[in-house]
């Protein structure tokens, strides 16, 4: 038989063990009071820790950070125990009162003996979540938005279909690259946008981040990097100095870890995404290209996966609807046949959303019959071929043209095709150079001007240029369009040679250059003027923003037509050439923001010159005695900041504190515009008592005045056509605001912008209540002023002069780096044309002079840091909600530093 095996159990272990578990249980008792004690110490240890963790957190989050998980876990879990704890402490008293004999035993065993467990298991887990709250990092960068979210109108008509199945396309693996075309004008960036701002309302995509990239006919591959770099955050300035392959590597390098969508508006020819450096789309990376085109063609050679999305133009429901928006109802119903007659123009308009708002606008004060039926007449006539573009288009865009009131009209807006794509054209300058070529006739006084300014108005309302304020702009094809008249119609035919920002390296041949009467070279990269041309019939030549260091004294040698001359922005053209005493004929030379040091006794050759500006030649030391004084025809001069880095030498009239200065000015009669800068107080004195100065000067720039600490500003105020003061490291002190005479007298009325830099000894601007027309106010690194308006000064004006209300047409208030300001105003003002205010680095300004009736029927934003914005007090609760989503992030990329060639002052020029 085999073994029998059984277990054995020692009778000493059991009954060790039952008496551990006896004496653990009783100890849960007779440990109560000495638990409890040591429970409230590690509590509160542990309250110490949590608070000093979340104080790190808040710093943090003020700074757009976001706290970790680990963090919020750990936050979380002490907030369960510190509840718990509360719990504990509640029934501590009764607890305790039920212990007996010394606390080793209690009155309800079992009561007493669940009670201390479950102390001493909460004691257990403070101590362990004391030690576990020890973090180097409580916080990580906030990712960013997949994309920006880009303007568009809110109440479009037409493309959602495509839309949809554009967005379908999006969430399909198998397709990566989606193509949309149509003809100029259809909506397709309008789609794109649409496309754009859909992935930041809708969180349910995958992809990492969103890109946009407009690349325009003459595209730079570069700048296309530099779009995607600046998104994917490429931002330093040693990456802008890389050379297109570095770029491309870094590109690949982040976007081939990445889920992305990129967005390419306006290609005209194939891009090569692998040059960019962007990782061609698979189903492996699921990563999206979509651009817009206005060819099938480019389509193809994109490869564009599956189909490509044609944008057609709007059905003829939501064209009706379109055309309706832009002429109005009251136009409509203003006879009972126009309805019939405009269903006529919308269908020749062939759903075409440009043509349908450029028509409409067009005829939105039409109302008379004949009106309309001479421009439908006018639509079904013209049939012109259109190279590239479609005549369709082209047609209708010229039918704006064509609708203008004269051939004045039309000259003065294909002119504007000499500033590059997308420039935006400062009005007065514009209208300075129509002046000159002869395109305004000559009135006296400011009827020219007036003029000027009504033609702008005429081409804006023609929906031809595009309001910008002080400037306007030209849609690009509609500038297409312009173009295509210019140099292709007959009777414009040779009139205009415009390669404006196509990267020349060098002009074009000068046998080009024989016939026509306007050339533009703006934004290119020449560098030598070396040939003579032959050019009888030049009137305008634009040469700006080039990199200019040579021009041959035989240059202008054969352009006795000359009257526009445009310079600016050549900062290597040291010195003009003798040869510019040819151009007998010359009305407006532009040398602002050149190189210049010197300018050649030659121009006083240039007797018919009406408009000179120096504003920025910093290093223009020697400009000799009677240049000036021999052109008797000079209305416009800008000498701001002339010569400001450079030592002027005897001969030069900037010499001597503007004494040589004014004496030629005087010699000038029909001066009507001057823009001049101050550099001491006596210089200052100088030039105020001087008539020509006070009844000419528009700019001036008081710079670097250490010689006084006091000055009385409202001396300013006899300077009648004042439009712009600029201050900048001036040691002023107080800004003495004479109160004697009435209000009038002091008032500045013609002055819209004032620009505050770099003088730290003034405490307040209280004088700018004199401006009743001030638009623009931009103070930056004053760091001693505390008030904008001073409670103190307003109230001694108002016991003068009664109540004064300051910037009631504001439209943009800038502060930046003002460390001490306190108070803009002290009382709320109505702000009824404020579009902007921008606060930067002014910690103590606690409170905006906002309240519930502030802006009214207006959207306005305010740009400042998250830390300010969150501190900021409000007037009620009403403004605070009224005015609590106008709040943008202020990002500020650079650092301002004192360097005289840093100021930005272009007076009348194109940028």
């Amino acid at each position: 038989m085999g073994n029998v095996c059984s277990p054995s159990i020692s009778c000493d272990a059991t009954i060790s063990h039952f008496l551990n578990c006896i004496i653990n249980k009783a100890a849960y008792v007779s440990h109560l009071k000495e638990n409890l004690d040591a429970l409230q110490t590690e509590m509160q240890k542990l309250i110490e820790a949590r608070n000093d963790v979340m104080g790190r957190v808040i710093i943090d989050e003020q700074q757009r950070k976001q706290r970790t998980d680990q963090v919020q876990g750990w936050l979380l879990r002490v907030q369960a125990i510190e509840a718990e704890v509360a719990e504990l402490k509640k029934v501590k008293s009764q607890e305790i009162e039920k212990l007996c004999l010394g606390g080793y035993c209690s009155r309800n065993c079992r009561s007493s003996y669940e009670y201390g467990k479950r102390v001493a298991k909460t004691l257990q887990e403070v101590i362990a979540l004391k030690g576990e709250g020890v973090f180097q990092e409580v916080s990580r960068e906030i990712p960013a938005d997949p994309a920006d979210e880009i303007p568009i109108d809110p109440k479009i008509v037409g493309q959602q279909s495509t839309f949809n199945e554009v967005w379908s396309c999006l969430n399909e693996k198998q397709i990566g690259i989606v193509g949309l075309y149509g003809t100029g004008g259809v909506g397709k960036t309008t789609l794109l946008k649409q496309i754009n701002n859909s992935f930041c309302d809708n969180e349910g995509h995958h992809f990492d981040v969103v890109i946009w990239a407009v690349v325009s006919k003459d595209y730079k591959i570069t700048k296309i990097q530099d779009d995607i770099g600046k998104k994917i955050g490429f931002c330093a300035e040693s990456w802008s100095t890389k050379s297109l392959e570095e770029k491309a590597r870094d590109i690949f390098k982040v976007l081939n870890n990445k889920k992305f969508v990129l967005l390419l508006d306006d290609i005209w020819e194939r891009i090569d995404l692998i040059e960019l450096g962007v990782p061609p789309p698979n189903t492996k990376i699921e990563s999206k290209v979509v651009f817009t085109t206005r060819s099938y063609a480019v389509c193809r050679q994109m490869e564009a996966d599956k189909e490509e999305f044609e944008v057609k133009c709007l059905q003829r429901k939501e064209a009706w609807e379109l055309f309706q928006k832009k002429v109005g109802r009251d136009i409509l119903n203003s006879h009972p046949e126009i309805p019939k007659l405009a269903e006529i123009v919308v269908k020749e308009c062939r759903g075409l959303p440009l043509a349908l708002n450029t028509v409409g606008r067009a005829m939105a004060c039409k109302k008379t019959l004949e009106e309309w039926k001479d421009a439908v007449e006018v639509l079904r006539t013209l049939a012109f071929e259109f190279p590239g573009m479609g005549k369709e288009v082209y047609t209708l865009l010229k039918f704006s043209y064509d609708s203008l009131a004269n051939q004045k009209i039309r000259s003065c807006f294909l002119y504007c095709t000499l500033f590059q794509e997308d420039c935006r054209i400062v009005k007065s300058y514009l209208i300075e150079c129509w002046l000159a070529d002869g395109l305004l006739d000559e009135y006296d006084g400011n009827r020219v001007i007036d003029r000027g300014y009504s033609i702008i108005g005429d081409l804006i309302r023609a929906c031809l240029l595009e309001d910008e304020d002080e400037s306007v702009l030209m849609h690009d094809v509609v500038r297409d369009m312009a173009l295509w008249i210019a140099c292709s119609i007959e009777k414009e035919k040779e009139n205009f040679l415009v390669q404006a920002g196509v990267g020349l390296s060098k002009a074009p041949e000068i046998e080009n250059w024989k016939r026509v009467k306007r050339i533009s070279l703006m934004e290119n990269k020449i560098e030598n003027l070396s040939e003579s041309p032959r050019c009888p019939n030049l009137r305008t030549l634009f040469l700006g923003f080039n990199r200019l260091s040579i021009i041959t004294n035989d240059f202008f040698q054969f352009m006795s037509s000359l009257t526009v001359l445009n310079l600016a922005y050549n900062d290597s053209l040291k010195e003009l050439p003798s040869g510019i005493s040819n151009l007998v004929s010359l009305q407006h030379l532009e040398l602002s923001q050149t190189g210049l040091v010197m300018l050649p006794e030659e121009m006083k050759a240039l007797v018919n010159l009406k408009y000179l500006n120096l504003a920025g030649t910093y290093y223009l030391g020697r400009f000799p005695r009677n240049i000036l004084s021999s052109l008797l025809l000079l209305r416009t001069l800008y000498l701001t900041n002339c010569g400001i880095s450079a030592t002027a030498t005897e001969d030069s009239i900037l010499f001597n504190d503007g004494e040589s200065l004014i004496e030629e000015l005087l010699c000038l009669e029909h001066l009507n515009a001057l823009g001049i800068t101050a550099r001491s107080a006596r210089a200052l004195q100088k030039f105020s008592s001087c008539h020509i100065f006070q009844s000419r000067c528009q700019i001036l720039c008081l710079r670097r005045i250490q010689d006084s600490n006091s000055f009385n500003i409202s001396s300013l105020a006899d300077i009648k056509p004042l439009r712009t003061i600029y201050m900048s490291y001036c040691n002023f002190k107080v800004l003495e605001i004479d109160c004697t005479g009435p209000r009038q007298f002091h008032a500045f009325h013609n002055l819209y912008q004032v620009e505050v830099y770099g003088c730290h000894e003034l405490k307040d601007m209280t004088w700018l209540t004199l401006a009743p027309n001030l638009k623009m106010i931009e103070i930056s690194n004053c760091d001693g002023m505390e008030e904008i308006i001073s409670v103190e000064k307003l109230v001694e004006m108002q016991e003068k002069w009664g109540n004064l209300i300051p910037f009631s047409v504001l439209e943009s208030l800038e502060l930046r780096e003002v460390p001490q300001l306190k108070s803009i105003c002290p009382n709320p003002l109505p702000f009824l044309y404020l579009k902007q205010i921008v606060v930067y680095g002014c910690p103590k300004l606690k409170k905006l002079p906002l309240s519930c009736n502030s802006a009214k029927e207006r959207k306005i934003v305010i740009k400042g840091e998250t830390c300010w914005w969150k501190k900021l007090q409000w007037e009620d609760e009403v403004t605070q909600n009224k005015f609590g989503s106008c709040f943008e992030i202020h990002e500020d990329d650079c650092e301002e530093e004192e360097d005289d060639s840093d100021d930005n002052e272009r007076q009348g020029i194109s940028a």
